[in-house]
């Protein structure tokens, strides 16, 4: 083998060991002994490869397969402006702990800095976004059990650090793989890889982490009226959390924190963006699990020098939301006082208020509104279902609106909250779920990644119906400051960003099923339909920005 070729295969095989099933790409010239290498992989039924023409989309798609798997998943690129592409996604899964593998083929350092084509600085290109970054020697002829060693325990390192195994923080790792020409393989046919090639007996990756105990949980702390607030993380995180709590704490959960199900609080951000009911109500301290990003209520509490604010970190790179945390623990605390039955009671009678006052009026409406959608897709999800959310309103919407459920996977890209992608991640997420997927999101998400709709020839094809409410742009700025009347001049064109745009006739164009529903009788049907599945409804951002004012202002009279 030439020595671009035996790295390759040696990579691939050390990444199998170490637990990898599916790997993404995204064709090019520099990167293609490792992408034959993964399509020989895949013809030995060792893993499942996936194949994007764009960049973006396929490191989002690695995303979504690494994040609804919980294991890692590499995304391979050729070298130049492609590896830029990767960043975003790069970002996203720094930010929400995903392990993600950044392969990037590179030329090699005698081509660097000569203005060679396809060529730019790319060490350390992620910067602190990566966990490890690592610049990939050259493969040399000779040298082949030296090589060997050392390709093998890069790779599984990459995984451990990747995954977060001794460091509980997992996320991003960039190997930047510089190759000399020859680039395609001799006439040897792809074979078990032996000799001074050969891995650990019996399949076993080059290294293993050894198994820890449990960390023992941080003393209980006695406080009265506590409130456990669970922001988006690794689901794991939320699920102890709301364990920890239940029956004995009220909990606000956003959609992807792990912890919204049964137990937690529906509307929870209309209770405590309810100035007169929090007065009375308001928590002596507030525990924090996970990032929570998505309400204005929750962050202002926060930031309340009344409350005391307790974080719960599973990683050393904890968030501090409001950089008001008194006390870092590990569980969630929940003795003496913290269970005060009519503490959690009241909770859970305001929040059935709150609920009867806003479905009333969600239901009085003539219009299928993007709010009462939200409510709706939720209450129609099989039980089972994989159900990703964009970033912008419908994450907003399902956050205060929906009743919360726990038999429902719920995605998001919440680490850094960018639109970009989202199509991309939820195709990969849906890939590995194994059950029906479905998905919600704004017409701006919706267009920023159509190419995730493309799928080439002979890739698989996931079970997965997106829903998009279509408000002709970006909806969100209508119920923000930029909404506000007085700044109605330059609106449309700054903020309101009309595409014009028919969507079903775009998703049909990109190959998918597609269809328009615009009352809530149908909408049971078209979730049902099965996917690859496209399903919009026009909705409007005044209607729905004075839709969102009226439903705060009920939910108050409800709770007075």
């Amino acid at each position: 083998m030439n020595p671009s070729t035996a790295f390759a295969r040696v990579l691939v095989d050390e990444l199998v060991r170490g637990g990898v099933t599916d790997a993404v790409l995204a064709p090019g010239s520099r990167s293609a002994p490792v992408a034959l290498a993964l399509a020989a992989a895949e013809t030995a039924g060792r893993l499942r490869l996936h194949v994007r023409i764009d960049e973006r989309t396929a490191a989002f798609l690695a995303l979504g397969l690494a994040k609804a798997a919980g294991r890692p998943v590499p995304v391979l690129t050729t070298s130049g402006t492609a590896t830029a592409h990767l960043h975003a996604a790069v970002l996203e899964a720094s930010h929400s702990g995903v392990p993600l593998l950044a392969l990037t083929a590179d030329r090699p350092p005698e081509l660097r800095g000569t203005g060679a084509n396809q060529t730019v600085d790319q060490p350390g290109l992620y910067g602190g976004a990566a966990r490890w970054a690592v610049d990939v020697g050259v493969p040399e002829a000779g040298r082949e059990e030296q090589q060997n060693r050392y390709w093998r325990s890069l790779v599984a390192r990459a995984l451990l650090v990747a995954r977060g195994d001794l460091s509980a923080d997992p996320g991003p790792v960039h190997l930047n793989m510089a190759l000399r020409e020859p680039l395609m393989p001799g006439a040897e046919p792809p074979a078990a890889l032996e000799g001074p090639w050969a891995g650990r007996a019996d399949g076993a990756p080059w290294t293993a982490a050894r198994p820890t105990a449990d960390a023992a949980p941080a003393p209980a702390r006695r406080r009265p009226r506590t409130l456990v607030v669970a922001g988006d993380g690794p689901a794991g995180w939320g699920r102890v959390a709301a364990d920890d709590a239940a029956g004995v704490l009220p909990v606000v959960a956003e959609p992807s924190s792990g912890a919204w199900g049964r137990d937690a609080v529906r509307g929870g951000v209309l209770l405590l963006g309810a100035p007169e009911w929090l007065a009375e109500h308001r928590p002596d301290r507030v525990v924090v699990v996970g990032r929570p990003t998505l309400s204005r209520p929750v962050a202002a509490l926060l930031a309340d020098p009344r409350v005391e604010v307790e974080t719960v970190a599973a990683t050393p790179r904890w968030s501090d939301a409001g950089r008001s945390s008194a006390a870092v623990g590990l569980r969630v605390p929940t003795g003496d006082g913290a269970g005060d039955s009519s503490w959690l009671a009241g909770w859970r009678s305001a929040a059935a208020r709150v609920g009867t006052a806003v479905d009333a009026v969600l239901d009085a409406e003539p219009a299928l509104t993007a709010a009462r959608l939200a409510r709706d897709v939720v209450a129609a999800l099989p039980a089972g279902a994989l159900f990703v959310l964009g970033s912008s309103s419908p994450v907003r919407d399902v956050d205060r609106l929906a009743v919360p459920r726990g038999d429902v996977t719920v995605l998001a890209n919440r680490g850094v909250a960018g639109i970009d992608g989202t199509l991309s991640t939820a195709i990969g997420a849906a890939l590995v779920h194994g059950g029906p997927a479905f998905a919600l999101m704004g017409d701006l998400t919706f267009l920023h990644d159509l190419t995730g709709l493309l799928t080439g020839e002979g890739e698989p094809v996931p079970d997965l119906t997106v829903v998009v409410p279509d408000n002709d742009g970006g909806g969100i700025f209508a119920q923000l400051e930029p909404g506000q009347p007085q700044y109605e001049a330059g609106y449309r064109r700054v903020f309101g960003t009309p595409h014009g745009r028919d969507l079903v006739a775009v998703a049909r164009a990109l190959g998918w099923a597609a269809g328009s529903v615009t009352d809530a009788g149908q909408l049971g049907a078209a979730l049902a339909a099965g996917g690859p599945r496209v399903v919009v409804v026009r909705t409007d951002q005044r209607a729905e920005a004075a839709l969102a004012t009226r439903l705060r202002e009920v939910a108050a009279a409800a709770l007075r």
